[in-house]
């Protein structure tokens, strides 16, 4: 299962970059424009199956929905020590330095089918619904440089090398695919309830691995590329008053996973393992749509919890000096989106989402591997429809981050009962992001 799992998730080119947390906001070039609300108002069956199966019962025939889009990510990371902090003498230093992993590809797949007078639709959805990369150059400008070493420019502590007390090159790279298979069934002409199982897979490569344990002449290792096999499920009901308001709720569950098993390398090139769990939270979603003459209105609030999920709700430093995981806090997001149809055959959408920021400052220095973090997202989207059967649809998405994250340093060398983190008097790290994203898609009824 693994391996065919591996194989379907390479063929549709699954992989994310988030911008909520590590959860993507919407799925596909619709629902993306829409803000990503989707739980009361269904505009298409990629949106309609990522967040309330139950709206699945207001499409008819056999749909197909495909789209790719390129998304791209620039976080900087800042950081700063203050005079004396590298031993007697050594002066202040402070730098940053930008990540630029390019375009990433963002793929949605979707099928729906059900006759128009059946009380029962089904579908069928792979997605990437998560991820987060940085590439961090290691500091050159560093004490290592010796007589080259100007600690009035920008240098970078964080990323000094590893026998300079910094993480060195800082590189990351994470996906979840996840393949949904959908049942809605329609209670009556208002009401309708749907269910979703889902099957996922991650992957997860981080250097240096500040998970496993370090060793105490080669610093933190590089880890390989580790897999991993998850499973959930999603409930959801839609009420549809039939004069303009509908109403939606969902719940999506953990997404439970199975151990990440890591081949770590050290500096030395000697080697080691470790074993990781990263499960996907639980969201809650609730919705407001209406629709009048030309216009669908959208409003969704998602609480995201954090908070008890396993990687995210441990937190600070193993007696042997690895991370316990990312204390990360739940998560509010809310997604606005509105549709204006008075234009013939192109249906125009714009779209906003905001999220609030789940890190933690006093631990902002362990989710430096995870920066995606966007507070404001703004999207402008449209639909041509070819024809009866085949439409066309594009996005565009503009996020930034609401100012910095922000906390100290921390180095497991300093803990003690005062300082059970190990903070860095004096010291900053700190990071902020921007990210652009365009997607197209396509969608085909048959038979129609």
């Amino acid at each position: 299962m693994k391996h065919y799992l591996k194989f379907f998730m390479l063929f549709v080119t699954a992989i994310s970059f988030s911008q909520v947390g590590h959860l993507m906001q919407g799925v596909g070039a619709v629902n993306m424009s829409m803000g990503g609300a989707a739980t009361a108002q269904p505009l298409d069956v990629s949106g309609a199956m990522q967040w309330n199966p139950a709206t699945l019962s207001t499409f008819d025939g056999s749909i197909l929905k495909f789209d790719i889009g390129m998304f791209k990510g620039t976080p900087t990371l800042y950081s700063s020590l203050p005079a004396g902090m590298m031993g007697p003498g050594s002066p202040a230093v402070s730098g940053q330095a930008d990540s630029d992993l390019g375009y990433a590809p963002m793929p949605a797949l979707a099928f729906a089918w059900g006759k128009a007078e059946s009380k029962h639709k089904f579908g069928v959805s792979a997605f990437g619904i998560s991820g987060f990369g940085v590439d961090f150059p290691e500091e050159t400008n560093s004490p290592l440089a010796g007589s080259n070493f100007d600690p009035t420019g920008n240098s970078n502590p964080i990323l000094y090398p590893q026998q300079a007390m910094g993480f060195g090159h800082m590189e990351s790279s994470y996906m979840l695919m996840q393949v949904g298979f959908t049942w809605s069934y329609q209670v009556s002409e208002k009401l309708s309830i749907g269910v979703q199982p889902t099957i996922n897979y991650e992957s997860l490569e981080i250097s240096p691995n500040p998970l496993a344990n370090p060793s105490m002449t080669a610093g933190y290792p590089k880890s390989d590329n580790a897999s991993a096999i998850g499973y959930g499920g999603q409930v959801g009901v839609f009420y549809d008053t039939q004069e303009g308001f509908k109403f939606g709720a969902s719940y999506k569950s953990p997404q439970y996973f199975g151990e990440f098993e890591f081949n770590n390398t050290y500096l030395d090139d000697s080697e080691g393992t470790n074993n990781f769990t990263m499960d996907y939270p639980a969201i809650y979603s609730v919705g407001l749509g209406y629709s009048k003459s030309n216009f669908d209105l959208a409003i969704d609030y998602r609480r995201v919890d954090y908070d008890g999920t396993e990687g995210f709700e441990k937190t600070g430093w193993s007696p042997t000096a690895s991370i316990q995981g990312f204390g990360w806090e739940d998560m509010d997001v809310v997604s606005v989106g509105l549709q204006y149809k008075g234009i013939d055959k192109l249906p125009l959408r714009v779209g906003y989402t905001y999220s609030s920021n789940p890190i933690k400052d006093e631990l902002a220095m362990f989710s430096v591997p995870a920066t995606a973090i966007i507070a404001n997202a703004f999207q402008f989207g449209f639909s041509y429809e070819v024809s009866e059967s085949f439409k066309l649809d594009g996005v565009y998405h503009y996020g930034t981050s609401d100012g910095k994250t922000s906390g100290k340093m921390l180095n497991p060398g300093m803990i003690g009962s005062d300082n059970p983190l190990g903070e860095m008097p004096g010291s900053e790290v700190a990071y902020d992001m921007k990210t652009s994203m365009f997607q197209i898609g396509v969608s085909y009824i048959f038979g129609k």
